[in-house]
């Protein structure tokens, strides 16, 4: 109940703090809508005819802007800067403040970005099977999770290194591969499509996404839910060696 409370606390006073940076945050809804435009029309020309593709891809444009995380901005400076000693020494988890500030921010650039996914649906004239976008939302919540974890692992990288936003990028790369948004992964040739339905990326992204536009071909909750425990395992071990070294070594 407690966590709950300071998570809600921290959540609302960061929601109030990103509401004057509105310009900045329109870059970002840019910066996240790009990739899965870039998709939509280059398979949107491949399959024509096809009205799945663009509902696959309005909904990989909403799943995006619902799951960004910038845990290499908004939590690895705070090791570059020394400021994480502040957060340490607070009576609290730090994970609730990064937790807080990313669900801040998710909620801006799902409302600021809310227009461009009607105007693309209406544009493109897609139609949404209601009951399937109901069904979607676990998966988007495991989904959210696991953009999350996967961020916050790769930001822990700071704690060693002064590279961790090309750390970060390479695993951007790498979700944009093979989570769906460069190409949902039906059309993958097998082998790829095996090693996409394997690995945690297409949780993401392209799952929810598939869910929500009728189209599923792989993945399930039992899926998802799995790599979160694997990256929660992860993500404690990486936390624990890092703060040893920060506190060890100092800022």
């Amino acid at each position: 109940m407690r966590t709950a409370v300071l998570l809600g606390f921290r959540l609302r006073q960061e929601v109030l703090e990103w509401s004057g940076a509105w310009s900045f945050l329109l870059t970002l809804v840019v910066q996240a809508v790009v990739a899965p435009l870039i998709g939509l029309f280059v398979w949107s020309a491949v399959y024509p005819d096809d009205p799945a593709v663009g509902r696959y891809y309005v909904a990989v444009i909403l799943v995006t802007l619902m799951t960004e995380s910038f845990e290499q901005h908004t939590f690895s400076e705070t090791i570059y800067n020394g400021t994480l000693s502040h957060e340490l020494l607070r009576p609290q988890p730090v994970v609730l403040g990064v937790i807080g500030t990313n669900l801040a921010i998710r909620a801006w650039l799902t409302l600021l970005g809310a227009p461009i996914v009607l105007l693309t649906a209406v544009s493109l004239r897609v139609g949404f099977d209601w009951p399937a976008v109901v069904r979607s939302v676990p998966y988007l919540v495991l989904a959210a999770a696991l953009v999350f974890l996967w961020t916050f692992l790769l930001s822990l990288t700071a704690f060693w290194t002064d590279r961790v936003h090309a750390v970060v990028g390479f695993g951007g790369q790498v979700m944009f591969l093979l989570g769906g948004t460069a190409a949902p992964i039906g059309v993958l040739p097998d082998g790829w499509r095996r090693v996409a339905e394997v690995l945690p990326f297409y949780g993401m992204h392209g799952l929810p996404a598939s869910v929500a536009a009728g189209t599923q071909v792989g993945g399930s909750i039992g899926y998802q839910l799995s790599w979160v425990v694997v990256l929660v395992g992860v993500v404690v071990v990486l936390w624990r060696a890092g703060v040893r070294r920060y506190t060890a070594v100092g800022s």
